[in-house]
């Protein structure tokens, strides 16, 4: 009996945790802390830090299964995937790491014991590439794995093949640390691949479209860094980082030679098949119908259970793709109803046991995805008739490309993603103008400029660690200045002259770094004679970088200094911070075990908390949760916080922690009501693991006031709270103004509300009264002079005076009866912050054109 996708993926874990490897569990789709990354899109992602020596670990080894998706961005499958067996975009990816520790020898060995010896792939199959170098970038062949693989296996060296830099160098940028490849390669026999796809050639490993060799496993050997240059230099710790997709290795051993075929994609496409009335094997219509449909169904549920929710931007816009890509083709299989939301139970009970939020999370994504289904479904077939109106317009006109007009409407107005057109367009043996369309999407666009610090702090290697301890405490501290970084390069010697712009970095300092949320501290930094002011303070790495400018002295390195944060604004942070604990409670005792932390700002003027739930809080559950976090703020409780390790931290009953968030070990941990929470948790309202600084009472909060509530995106409610001095200034100006307002209405402030209200009612009886009233004749007669003729229709195109549609056809009415020849009349108006738009033709024009009012509007 074949092995199942939980036994292969357990097998790989243990095999390697027996070899000393710790397990680390898969980090979250959404890349932590990595903007240059859409998702997560390999194993190495979340040891990146590691590789770039800007972070470590407390293991040299490693293991995990990893959660991938390729959809977008550099590594974009999306199109492929469904039209043949073996594309994804999500996935999962088997890899082991070594830090600094094994590298060649041992990562080449264990490969070939796992494949050949655990799981008895036929030896006589498998063979081997490695990098054969480049002479005009000047890089050597990797002679030591060619030597090793049949050194440390019984691989003859015939089937160790050398490869190119394409396919046998791996980089992680333009600079940083890279190095040579192995992989491994099975051959699965003359009959997997005819050379259609690859004419001319013959099979062999590395030949593109060739589906007879397949490559199993990459193996890197990161051993280089590449400077700003081009120059590579040997690292002092090389690493190895390895990828072996669990689709394909599952295939392989379950002898299905189809990634859908095992039982990763079983129970989906058997409920498929029994919700649908078809059967995969029926047609290649079905068969890529039931692929699209499983692979983004799992692609859009573990993406929405890790906060990527869709959207119509940046990742958020991706999954909004795949899920109405996967809806489109639902269609296909008879599907006219919201259904991929009803695959999720399937996902969760299938691999839920491995990754256990998707059981957790089950409910708040079967609704996101039961939304957004419902959402596109109501605008599918109007997009629909456009489409096909916009293709008899192609055929009619000889033409073979749908203008980028239709394209950018069917995006704007109908959500149709511009590779769902595409997709159509092609079924119908048409192109699309993609320039015309991203020119009306250029013109359509609005940039937002997304907040920034002044200082850009680079991702640079190699920065000294800092010791941050004194953080959480107000004792002053002396420090040194170690150097400072300017244009993106650390120096360690000299002096920075009186206005000189850096990132200071210091021995130890008691400045908190923006993390966790928590903006970093400004500040002052002093010595004998001058002071660095500090602007802002950011964390590369270990090391933390105080922005800023010299003041009154040069500022040299070695030189003792006092740094000193700003304690009220500080204060002001930490009021903000322990409010968004008690927030963060008091909405799951108002709302449920549901609400998840999604993100957070806590910043000395404001806290903005993000959270997961499906609908807008009522008025009544927003004063319950500011109640509760006003009664907690009275009752004057402990905040307390202890550093203990990981595990022993982990084991507290309630104790919470961010999703996926880098969380060192040992971790701080932070209860608010009890100060022996380790050892009694259910006397603390609530326990989290966090690093930022807060408050030693609860009463030290003030005051805490919810000044918004609304959606962030689909599924994640987002409040906007205010405490201390923030919040009194705020409870005073609605206090002023109110009493303002009243002495304007010259009535007691109570009576506010019933007076707006009777106003309101007020102005309603006399728009309503101006209703049926037209224009007046010399309005009219103005409207007349101002309009041009072209031949002998009148074009009346002008904005009025209106309050309603009716009074606007009025005015149409009436212009085409005063107009002495056959008139077409446009106008426009604004009434209650709306725009209305009423058209009106004279008979003749309308027969004689061709033409509707109603087109004309649109």
């Amino acid at each position: 009996m074949s092995k199942t996708s939980d036994q292969i993926r357990r097998e790989f874990i243990e095999f390697f945790e027996r070899r000393g490897h710790t397990f680390v569990r898969s980090s979250s789709l959404l890349p932590a802390d990595d903007p240059t990354l859409l998702f997560t899109n390999a194993g190495m992602n979340q040891f990146k830090d590691v590789f770039l020596g800007t972070g470590s670990r407390p293991y040299k080894r490693a293991v995990n299964s990893q959660k991938c998706i390729r959809a977008g961005g550099k590594h974009n499958d999306l199109e492929d995937v469904g039209h043949d067996t073996y594309h994804h975009t999500f996935f999962e990816m088997l890899g082991n790491w070594s830090f600094g520790d094994y590298f060649k020898a041992e990562a080449i060995q264990w490969a070939w014991e796992l494949l050949t010896d655990v799981w008895g792939l036929p030896k006589e199959k498998l063979w081997a590439s490695v990098f054969g170098g480049d002479e005009r970038l000047n890089l050597a062949p990797d002679d030591e794995a060619e030597k090793l693989w049949p050194e440390v296996t019984d691989i003859p060296p015939e089937r160790v093949l050398r490869g190119s830099i394409k396919d046998n160098f791996w980089e992680m940028g333009d600079t940083g640390p890279c190095g040579p490849c192995t992989e491994i390669h099975i051959d699965l026999g003359e009959d997997k691949c005819d050379g259609s796809a690859h004419p001319g050639i013959a099979c062999g490993v590395n030949v593109d479209g060739c589906r007879r060799f397949i490559e199993l496993w990459n193996i890197v050997f990161i051993q280089f860094n590449r400077d700003e240059s081009g120059k590579l230099e040997p690292l002092t710790a090389k690493h190895v980082d390895t990828g072996m997709g669990l689709e394909r290795i599952c295939a392989i051993l379950q002898g299905v030679g189809d990634n859908y075929a095992t039982d990763l994609f079983a129970p989906l496409i058997q409920w498929i098949e029994q919700a649908s009335n078809v059967r995969y094997g029926q047609s290649d219509q079905v068969d890529t119908a039931i692929r699209v449909i499983a692979d983004h169904a799992r692609a859009c549920t573990f993406a929405i259970t890790d906060g990527i929710i869709p959207s119509n931007e940046g990742r958020g816009y991706v999954i909004r793709r795949i899920l109405r890509r996967a809806a489109r083709f639902g269609r296909k299989i008879n599907q006219h109803e919201p259904f991929i939301y009803k695959l999720v139970p399937v996902i969760a009970n299938k691999m839920g046991q491995f990754f256990p939020e998707l059981i957790e999370q089950q409910q708040r994504v079967m609704q996101c995805i039961l939304e957004e289904e419902q959402a596109f479904n109501k605008t599918l077939d109007r997009g629909l008739e456009i489409f096909e109106s916009a293709v008899e317009k192609v055929l009619k006109e000889g033409s073979k490309q749908i203008s980028g007009e239709t394209v950018f409407e069917l995006y704007a107005t109908y959500g149709f993603p511009v590779d769902l057109t595409q997709l159509l367009a092609a079924e119908r043996g048409l192109a699309i103008d993609l320039a015309g369309y991203e020119r009306k999407m250029e013109e359509h666009r609005e940039i937002s400029a997304a907040g920034a610090t002044a200082f850009q702090v680079p991702a640079i290697t190699d920065l000294p660690q800092t010791d941050d301890s004194a953080k959480y405490t107000s004792t002053p501290i002396r420090a040194k200045v170690i150097g400072w970084i300017i244009d993106n390069n650390f120096i360690r010697t000299g002096q920075l002259p009186p206005g000189s712009k850096a990132g200071v970095i210091l021995d130890k300092t008691n400045f908190y770094g923006e993390t966790g949320g928590q903006v970093g501290d400004t500040g002052v930094i002093t010595w004998e004679d001058g002071q660095f002011r500090v602007e802002d303070t950011q964390i590369i790495g270990h090391c933390v970088v105080h922005i800023g400018e010299v003041e009154n002295a040069p500022l040299e390195v070695g030189t003792e200094v006092t740094p000193q944060y700003d304690a009220d604004r500080r204060m002001d942070i930490m009021r903000n911070h322990t409010g968004t604990h008690l927030l963060n409670w008091a909405l799951r005792m108002v709302l449920g075990e549901h609400v998840n932390q999604a993100g957070s700002v806590v910043a000395p003027d404001r806290l903005r908390f993000d959270f997961t739930h499906n609908k807008a809080l009522t008025r009544e559950e927003i004063l319950q949760v500011e109640r509760l976090v006003n009664e907690a703020v009275l009752a004057d409780e402990p905040v307390c916080a202890k550093i203990m390790p990981k595990d022993k931290a982990e084991k507290i009953p309630g104790a919470r922690k961010v999703f996926d968030e880098k969380y060192p070990d040992p971790v701080r941990v932070v209860a608010i009501g009890a100060d022996d929470f380790d050892i009694n948790p259910q006397r603390a309202r609530t326990i989290e693991f966090c690093g930022g600084t807060h408050l030693q009472r609860t009463s030290q909060v003030g005051f805490f006031k919810i000044i918004s509530e609304e959606s962030v995106a689909r599924g994640i409610r987002r409040i906007t709270a205010l405490t201390g001095k923030e919040a009194l200034r705020y409870i005073q100006n609605l206090d002023e103004s109110a009493r303002l307002a009243a002495a304007i209405l010259r009535i007691p402030m109570e009576q506010l509300p019933q007076r707006v209200e009777a106003l309101q009612q007020e102005i309603k009886r006399l728009r309503k009264s101006a209703t049926s009233a037209g224009a007046d004749s010399a309005s009219l007669e103005r409207l007349l002079d101002e309009a041009e003729q072209i031949g002998q229709v009148k074009i009346i195109v002008n904005q009025v005076e209106a309050k309603s549609p009716e009074q606007m056809r009025s005015i149409v009415d009436q212009l085409r009866q005063k107009s002495k020849i056959p008139a077409a009349i446009m106008l426009g108006s604004t009434a209650d912050e709306r725009v209305l738009l009423v058209a009106g033709l004279s008979e003749e024009v309308a027969k004689t054109h061709n033409i509707h009012a109603g087109d004309w509007i649109k």
